[in-house]
């Protein structure tokens, strides 16, 4: 294949570099018996986006490795050393269970110390929420975690974070992809030396931090007469072995049953074909064992632990999966249900969303009288919600559809290890009523309606495909659907173009969001279906959301919203 004049440039001056004699052995072999990957690994360099970086590792500019991992972290130094001028700079660093985590970990606290900063290094791998609290709780001013999040095993990722906590967004998510930027060799990159140090950290901050998870425990009666229920919990491979079994002990919880098969940290994840809680598949050992013991909960956390997936017993004694948005509306729901009875509501709280998650969270909030806020995908907009309401609104809890949810403000990004807790103690809440926590879901579906949900993910690897799925935005933009399942599009909200247009009329308005390459089609009916282009991954997502009257039973609702979302993705071609 034809080699672009560009990407053999940056492969000399690999071959030519400063770079290690094994990453030069390995470029030198694409170049002689390997173009295609040649290609892939050379053809860009990794992108730092506004989250960070994500690839799969490997020798290239385009991949993730320690050069790739030094040049972003001394830009990110760079921006710090510019931003807090006038005082030392500390940062926290940690890693999740993936190959090379440890030594991008590493490689990452090295050249903040070089740069003259504090380091607060976890001394092994540690759920990513942890990290979030860890920078609050030491007063640094930054953080970066090593981590690919629910990637293939593949990938590996770096998450940049600011001094509150949060992912950073704008503006210093541009200015220091401007500085990473700027960074064009690795010999611009401070490896060592300093006048720095690195601090280890580890269980004095777990121990802080798990009691802070216990401190949201809103209903401790109920938990302590349903201490025993049977609970199976599995971590994939991943960080939450460190602190969710831990956290459910603290809590109250005596009955839990961990996967041995998955207990071990291991980046090959070598049961599961991919380590991401919304893929049945991946709780397929936890399921086993939960029908094997009569367990009544089935939880699941990612490699990073801020993602949780769950499984509970329905009306006829099978276990079932839960998706995103029907466990965060349980949580929702717990969560207002029990501030209530407590007599916290003051008419001075708010919850948060993101746009594609369900707007039953809306209706939930409204029936409180709670405010609510929508957002961009991305918890990191939430945590922005949370921040700039400090000391004016109190935040209850949120969450995204994509499993991650967060109560409580002293983690500012989702936090899989408090939401374990949380599912049991809405569990144990539940069964105080005489209610399990599927029967709990059908009560609230009774009170406002049968809302469905469903994402289709189309992956398209590589340079082709990053263009094959900016084609399909576009398709969309220049010629979007006039109806969707049988009812006519009434609004569509271009979130690239910060614009939301009423069809009906032709009136346009503004969005007062961040932009965004999402699109958003509303129908006369009710329905929002949402594409967008994954920022992390090769991948467009496609999320449908209907609601439906309950008119006989929640069984003929739920088939009635199923046949509204195949007849939507029929008209999409999204089959």
């Amino acid at each position: 294949m034809n080699i672009e004049k560009s990407t053999m440039e940056r492969a000399r001056k690999w071959l030519d570099g400063n770079f290690d004699q094994k990453t030069k052995d390995e470029v030198r072999r694409m170049m002689e018996n390997d173009p295609a990957e040649l290609n892939e690994s050379f053809y860009k360099t990794l992108e730092f986006g506004t989250g960070g970086l994500r690839g799969i590792m490997g020798v290239g500019t385009n991949r993730m490795n320690i050069y790739t991992v030094g040049m972003a972290t001394q830009g990110l130094a760079n921006y710090l050393k510019t931003e807090f001028a006038s005082g030392p700079i500390s940062v926290a660093v940690a890693h999740d269970s993936r190959n090379n985590s440890p030594l991008f970990a590493k490689t990452t606290a090295d050249i903040f110390a070089a740069n003259g900063f504090t380091v607060y290094l976890f001394e092994s791998l540690r759920p990513t929420p942890e990290l979030s609290f860890a920078i609050r709780h030491l007063g640094c001013q930054s953080g970066v975690v090593i981590t690919a999040s629910h990637n293939p095993k593949e990938y590996n990722g770096y998450k940049a974070y600011w001094n509150d906590g949060a992912q950073v967004i704008a503006p210093h998510d541009v200015n220091i992809i401007d500085e990473v930027n700027k960074i064009e060799s690795v010999d611009q990159v401070k490896w060592n030396g300093g006048n720095g140090k690195i601090i280890m950290i580890g269980e004095d901050v777990d121990k802080i931090y798990l009691d802070k998870v216990a401190g949201l425990t809103l209903s401790p009666e109920a938990v302590k007469k349903f201490a025993d229920t049977s609970i199976v919990y599995t971590p994939i491979h991943g960080t939450g072995i460190t602190l969710v079994p831990k956290a459910l002990a603290r809590c109250g919880f005596t009955n839990v049953t961990v996967i041995e098969e998955q207990s071990t940290p291991d980046g090959n994840f070598p049961t599961v074909i991919s380590p991401n809680p919304e893929e049945a598949s991946a709780l397929k050992l936890a399921i086993e064992r939960a029908e094997k013991i009569g367990a009544d909960l089935v939880i699941a956390t990612d490699p990073d632990a801020d993602r949780i997936g769950i499984a509970v017993r329905d009306n006829h004694g099978q276990m079932v999966l839960l998706n995103g948005n029907q466990t965060g509306s349980l949580l929702t729901y717990y969560l207002l249900s029990r501030w209530k009875e407590l007599g916290k509501l003051t008419g001075n709280e708010f919850i948060v969303k993101t746009i594609v998650t369900t707007e039953l969270f809306i209706a939930i909030a409204d029936s409180f009288g709670v405010g609510h806020y929508d957002v961009l995908t991305g918890f990191k907009f939430i945590a922005d919600i949370i921040r700039r309401n400090e000391g004016v609104k109190q935040y209850i809890g949120g969450g995204e559809e994509s499993y991650g949810y967060l109560a409580g403000d002293f983690v500012r990004d989702k936090d899989a290890v408090s939401a374990s807790v949380l599912v049991a103690e809405t569990m144990a809440w539940a069964k105080q009523q005489g209610l399990s926590l599927y029967q709990l879901l059908g009560k609230i579906y009774q009170q406002y309606g049968y809302y469905k949900e469903s994402m289709v993910s189309i992956t398209k690897q590589g340079k082709d495909g990053a263009e094959a799925i900016a084609k399909m935005m576009s398709q969309l933009r220049s010629n979007p659907p006039k109806s969707l399942g049988g009812s006519p599009v009434t609004t569509i909200k271009d979130y690239q173009l910060s614009e939301e247009t009423c069809l009906n009329d032709g009136t346009k308005k503004a969005i007062d969001l961040p932009k965004s390459n999402v699109l958003q089609f509303f129908t006369q009916d009710g329905s929002k279906i949402s594409a967008r282009p994954s920022g992390t991954e090769p991948k467009i997502k496609f999320y449908f959301g209907v609601r439906q009257p309950i008119t006989s039973s929640l069984e003929e609702a739920e088939k009635a919203a199923e046949q509204k979302i195949a007849a939507i993705r029929k008209d999409l071609g999204i089959e």
